[in-house]
């Protein structure tokens, strides 16, 4: 079986949403309803438009992050031509979706390239198409369900990615230290408090994930 994370310009209220923003959204489809997880800078903002969309049944607010259900799904709304293009190169859909920076990213499953290859071809002819990642599905026990590290860890904003990897590049977790956090935000051409806002964010939503396994 083969793997590819595709990042779809495909209109949509989801994804219109988080455009020019920090913050990502991760939808489970019920048929019925959308579970959705909203997290970032700009949470407010994605929740007025997924409320004009399809309507907020329920909700949980903890600082930037934000688990919604919603009154309708999005599909029943908002037809979505990828879902057919899928079908038509017997390619499976990953959950969850994930819309950021104004893309709908697919994680989409084959068994075979040829038809993953043919699918990205179609949804290309319409769309611009940005590809994250391809990998080969060869082990079931490693791979069971199909989870990799990049899909265990919680998405981070390009900017909150961005703050982590140059700290990490610059020394700053080194003991001791080899970089401030001032020398890192002029590395990077931000304010101190800006670069530490990012780092800060990306840290806990990586110590979150990962405390539970400890």
């Amino acid at each position: 079986m083969h793997e590819a994370v595709l990042g779809i310009d495909h209109p949509g209220a989801y994804a219109e949403a988080t455009r020019n923003t920090d913050t990502t959204v991760e939808l489970w489809c019920n048929d019925h309803c959308d579970l959705l997880h909203v997290s970032g800078a700009g949470g407010g903002e994605v929740l007025a438009h997924v409320e004009a969309a399809v309507g907020v049944r329920e909700r949980i607010v903890e600082a930037d992050e934000r688990l919604l259900i919603t009154d309708d799904c999005l599909r029943d709304r908002e037809p979505d031509n990828i879902e057919g293009v899928l079908a038509d190169h017997g390619c499976l859909l990953v959950p969850p979706l994930r819309y950021e920076r104004g893309l709908k990213w697919c994680r989409v499953l084959a068994l075979d390239p040829a038809s993953l290859t043919e699918f990205y071809r179609d949804v290309a002819a319409g769309h611009d198409v940005t590809v994250e990642s391809k990998r080969e599905v060869e082990s079931v026990a490693a791979d069971r369900p199909l989870l990799t590290l990049d899909s265990a860890l919680p998405d981070l904003s390009p900017r909150q990615r961005e703050a982590l990897a140059t700290a990490t590049g610059m020394g700053y977790y080194r003991i001791p230290r080899d970089a401030t956090t001032a020398e890192v935000a002029a590395e990077l051409g931000v304010e101190r408090r800006t670069f530490e806002e990012h780092l800060r964010r990306a840290e806990n939503k990586l110590v979150r994930a990962l405390v539970e396994y400890l």
